[in-house]
């Protein structure tokens, strides 16, 4: 007779892996031939360790972060198998009420860990996991949160995961800051029909890591009930005893194909049936039988858990398709429906509020660095919860020299250097947030985003995604633009991509004054920003403005008339006011002005009204104008004020080509005070 490890509750690990192995052939042989399933991903074969490992997380501020195998997980965590199927049939009792794929999941804390919002994009559920498990020890050592403790961040993903830039980055941050995090890698040989050895030399990530520092490994069965049960009980004690981050490896079999629509036709016939020999549902019941129960026992569980997974279908069916009218809920935040986890919002902070008129202490004019600087600081002091990061932001205080002496004052542990890695700095981001923490991420440069253009997105998506219950409001300060000279790598604006992201706010002042307004606004919010630092204008002279107070907030799609006018609208923002007011200066002419300050949301009703006084309205941006923003503001002025137009309304903006570093073709992309004043001066004599 097995002596079963007395660490896990082994009735329930059989009567979930049964249940979870019912629905998953319930799901591809009948639901989905049936149409009432569109897209599924089998978890057969990758049930035990899941389900041993759910309980074990136990801890207030346990969190997992989860992929698209991970069902077993969930429902170990808490997930109902009518939830289950409810996702999987898009109906509108899943926990992201059909918005989601069905095994993209999030749950809030139920009986056991709270599981981060999953993404479908491969690798990316890494770095939210190290931001959590980097806020476990600030909430333990820096806020002397209660309860805390041993807690853990624990990640898992598959073997073609550990190729990917998340699952590098995530590791790098573990390793340099010894972050309580496991890393759970279910290596079934394959990605899709990619075998191992394409993915990782020798396939086998655990011996390749085996040197690496500050990582301790685990690697072996995740079939074999005993083995398994001793690794996963080894791996969490060791990494909750302060020893630093893990890597567990648990070789299972893929017993489907990575989806619904593969056939496994890659599959030579003896290999798949050298991976059924390796079962954990036979294994499993191989160790309980007879030591735990009886032979007909295990059959009254799987006989109960085909009841339990029928109803639970029936209960799923009952339930309505979405409301399509709903689609645009939890696209931002809304005071009517917080979200349950993330952000100041869930944790029950809140911050004072302010006023949108400024009231200088002095008149000394500043750059809009101090700004920048000086608004950080007062919400530094302010709002213990806030973190400043990102590359060189420490003792060097950023390469803009925006953070400079923060560290200093208040610490490494809330002002810090990263590793070069900007989905880390974001992902990272992402997870804090979750923990009920304020990140605000620098990147240095504009261009230097888009490798985290993954992270980015999934942060605006995850309140709409998780149906309002998950926000990740991060605060993204990325200076771009041209400055004395230009160069594809650091001039670039393309500030269009941000506001096409859905779920994202997008500032972009032009002046130290908006710039505090705004900052202090996004830090003190509900939703994540884009927080855009022209280049050109960090110290500029005509951005200078006195500072103006430390409860200056300026609403978000509120623009400001610069100049007031009768003959011709421009509509501009960012490095650009300034030009368009140097243009307008040099004509006798009656122009009106407006810097919008956000793009998301932009003032509509401003832009509108203005144009419906001047009958005129000029565009300028110094993004391409294909594709523009510019053209979304053309676009909404033909259609709610053509019949006020005297003109065609017209754009001034960059051609489709990168920024040159010669300042001499600069001029042909960046554009100009000579060309924004003819282009004036064709729509005033049209």
């Amino acid at each position: 007779m097995n002596e079963l490890h007395p660490a896990f509750d082994w009735q329930e690990v059989a009567r979930l892996a049964l249940a979870s192995r019912i629905l998953d052939e319930m799901e591809e042989n009948e639901l989905t031939p049936q149409g009432l399933v569109t897209y599924q991903f089998s978890a057969r074969g990758h049930e035990l360790g899941q389900l041993l490992l759910s309980q074990l997380l136990g801890r207030p501020h346990d969190a997992a972060s989860a992929y698209y195998r991970s069902r077993p997980f969930l429902l170990g965590s808490g997930l109902t198998l009518t939830e289950a199927l409810a996702s999987d049939m898009a109906r509108t009792g899943s926990l992201s009420g059909g918005r989601d794929v069905g095994v993209v999941f999030h749950l809030p804390r139920r009986k056991r860990a709270l599981v981060l919002p999953m993404s479908g994009d491969v690798g990316s559920q890494y770095t939210p996991a190290v931001g959590w498990a980097q806020a476990i020890r600030y909430h333990k050592e820096t806020l002397k949160t209660a309860d805390v403790d041993d807690s853990i961040a624990v990640v898992f993903g598959g073997d073609g995961s550990v190729a990917t830039n998340g699952f590098w980055s995530a590791l790098t941050i573990a390793t340099t800051l010894e972050l309580p995090l496991l890393f759970v890698i279910e290596d079934n040989g394959y990605a899709i029909s990619v075998k191992g050895p394409a993915q990782t030399p020798g396939s086998n990530i655990a011996a390749n890591l085996a040197s690496f520092k500050n990582l301790v490994i685990w690697d072996g069965s995740g079939t074999n009930p005993a083995e398994t049960a001793e690794l996963v009980h080894t791996a969490v004690r060791e990494v909750r005893g302060g020893n630093g981050p893990g890597l567990l490896r648990l070789t299972v079999p893929r017993l489907s194909g990575h989806s619904s629509v593969d056939n496994q036709a890659y599959k030579e016939k003896e290999e798949l049936a050298q991976e059924w020999q390796q079962d954990p549902i036979t294994h499993l019941h191989d160790y309980l039988v007879p030591a735990l129960m009886r032979e007909n026992e295990w059959e009254n569980l799987r006989n109960q858990a085909k009841r339990d997974v029928t109803r639970a279908r029936d209960e799923a069916m009952k339930q309505p398709q979405g409301d399509p009218t709903t689609v645009t809920k939890y696209v931002f935040s809304d005071p009517e429906r917080p979200q349950e986890v993330g952000g100041l919002v869930a944790a029950g902070i809140d911050l004072p509020g302010g006023t949108a008129v400024p009231n200088p202490p002095d008149p000394r004019r500043i750059n809009m660095i101090e700004a920048i600087r000086r608004t950080l600081d007062v919400e530094l002091a302010l709002n213990p919860r806030l973190l400043v990061f990102g590359e060189d932001v420490g003792l060097k205080g950023g390469v803009h020299a925006a953070t400079l002496g923060l560290q200093s004052k208040y610490g490494e542990d809330r002002v810090f250097d990263t590793s070069l890695n900007e989905e880390g700095i974001i992902g990272r981001a992402v997870g804090m947030a979750y923990a009920g923490l304020v990140p605000v991420p620098e990147i240095q440069f504009r261009k230097y985003a888009d490798p985290a253009t993954e992270s980015i997105n999934n942060c605006g998506t995850v309140r709409w995604r998780t149906n309002g219950r998950f926000a990740s409001p991060i605060i993204i300060r990325i200076p771009g633009g041209y400055r004395k000279i230009g160069d594809p790598w650091h001039s670039v604006t393309s500030e269009v991509i941000f506001a096409h992201q859905p779920g994202l706010l997008f500032a972009a002042p032009s002046n130290a004054e908006d710039a505090v307004g705004l900052l202090r606004t996004a830090m003190r919010g509900n939703d994540p920003v884009i927080f855009f630092e022209h280049r050109a204008m960090l110290d500029a002279g005509w951005a200078r403005r006195p500072y103006p107070g430390d409860d200056f907030l300026l609403p978000f799609g509120q623009g400001k008339i610069t100049t007031e006018g009768d003959d011709l609208t421009i509509v501009t923002w960012g490095a650009m006011v300034e030009r368009c007011e140097r243009a307008a200066q040099a004509l006798d002419a009656s122009i009106e002005i407006i810097d919008l300050r956000t793009l998301v949301p932009w003032d509509k009703e401003m832009v509108l009204t203005s144009v419906q006084k001047t009958s005129r309205c000029l565009v300028v941006h110094e993004d391409i104008g294909l594709g523009g923003f510019g053209a979304e503001i053309v676009a909404t002025i033909v259609a709610e004020a053509f019949l006020d137009l005297d003109a065609p309304v017209e754009r001034v903006t960059a051609p489709p080509a990168p920024v040159p570093f010669s300042t001499s073709l600069m001029e042909g992309v960046v554009p100009t005070v000579d060309l924004i004043r003819q282009k004036i001066e064709d729509l005033l004599a049209f």
